[in-house]
């Protein structure tokens, strides 16, 4: 008599992305986590590359990097209460998709300028809060940029197919706003700020004449998802992220509980409002000319 062989459903090379993503997050080198469960620093590097361990070591490593073991499993969703966290498992699964849909404000951070990455930096350095630990924020904040220029430049190499959603009532928000991180900036730098917007909205309208063949961007003149979010789909994943945290005006990477979710029915469900949303929206050198009428009519005095 003969058995078929066993095969895991676990994807072990994702249980050690998520188990990186989850350290980072709770801002932990490995050697402190090696420290704090009895094994040395190799032992911990080789469980973020994939390699079997123990479930009581799994249990150990969720509590103390304050997440459940469903989430390290990925069973379901992946809760990630930290920015710096998330955009690593996206750093992750951006990698190997071949397709990607997004509705971030005011547009995906894949599809953004050099210049707008250094004004994001400027961004989350006025945001941070102030008192004693100010520098650790800002170290975090460092870390955060740091995945972002990696994101970016992962995405320029590959290209993989990104259709991007833009709420155009957000955009107005956007350029009126300004590149800033609050509110009490001093005018001149406002109204450096405010231009610098303008230059990234003057850009998009230029992507969308171009219509190059892996980006797509769509205009919404509707009310857009309060929370912004990225389908990913690849070989073997088809993903969804939704995150409450934002990186365009008055950027947010401090508060906020972010999802990841292979849930069959969320996707479809995502995928469809993407769709339903494409359906109606501004395209192409029509949706460009409605980005020009839009710094027309908000130019400064």
């Amino acid at each position: 008599m003969t058995t078929d062989p066993f095969t895991s459903h676990i994807d072990y090379a994702a249980l050690g992305d998520r188990l990186r993503a989850y350290r980072m997050g709770a801002g932990l080198q490995a050697d402190e986590v090696a420290q704090q469960l009895g094994v040395s620093r190799a032992v911990v590097y080789r469980m973020e590359k994939g390699e079997i361990v123990k479930i009581d070591t799994l249990e150990r490593l969720a509590h103390l990097l304050g997440t459940s073991l469903a989430s390290l499993l990925g069973v379901e969703a992946e809760y990630y209460a930290s920015a710096l966290a998330l955009f690593e498992r996206m750093r992750q699964l951006e990698q190997t998709s071949d397709r990607i849909l997004a509705h971030f404000e005011p547009i995906s951070l894949l599809l953004m300028s050099e210049h707008y990455l250094e004004h994001l930096g400027l961004m989350l350095a006025e945001a941070l809060p102030q008192g004693a630990d100010a520098p650790l924020h800002a170290r975090q904040a460092q870390q955060i940029m740091n995945i972002l220029r990696e994101r970016r430049l992962n995405f320029e190499r590959r290209k993989p197919h990104i259709v991007s959603l833009i709420g155009l009532r957000e955009l107005e928000r956007f350029v009126q706003t300004g590149l800033i991180g609050r509110m009490d900036v001093a005018p001149d730098v406002r109204r450096a700020r405010v231009q610098a917007a303008r230059q990234e909205v003057q850009r998009i309208a230029e992507l969308m004449d171009s219509e190059p063949w892996y980006a797509q961007v769509g205009l919404v003149d509707d009310a857009m998802p309060s929370a912004t979010y990225q389908v990913l789909i690849g070989a073997q994943h088809r993903v969804l992220m939704h995150s409450p945290f934002r990186l365009g005006e008055l950027p947010n990477v401090r508060n906020g509980i972010a999802m990841v979710t292979a849930s069959q029915e969320a996707v479809a469900l995502h995928e469809r409002m993407t769709t339903n949303l494409w359906a109606t929206a501004s395209k192409g050198p029509a949706g460009a000319q409605r980005l020009r009428a839009l710094l027309e009519r908000t130019a400064p005095d």
